[in-house]
């Protein structure tokens, strides 16, 4: 699993960064984005709403958060 570090960034940043492996997501390679701004995690459930990924959001710490994406099967 690849990882993406969005710790210290703010939206769009970490959305853009999701959407430049999109082809890699899409041909099955699970990324792992950590972030730690809250309002990232409802842009990203928009956007992998919106390109049929699958996702999954865990607080693993206070004011920190790992979304692993995966492609929709």
């Amino acid at each position: 699993m690849k990882k993406i570090d969005c710790l210290g960034e703010i939206c769009p940043v970490p959305v853009m960064k999701l959407k430049s492996v999109m082809k890699s997501i899409q041909s099955g390679e699970d990324y792992l984005l950590i972030t730690d701004h809250s309002c990232t995690i409802q842009n990203l459930e928009s956007f992998c709403k919106a390109n049929h990924l699958n996702y999954c959001s865990d607080e693993v710490m206070n004011g920190v958060w790992e979304i692993t994406v995966t492609a929709s099967k």
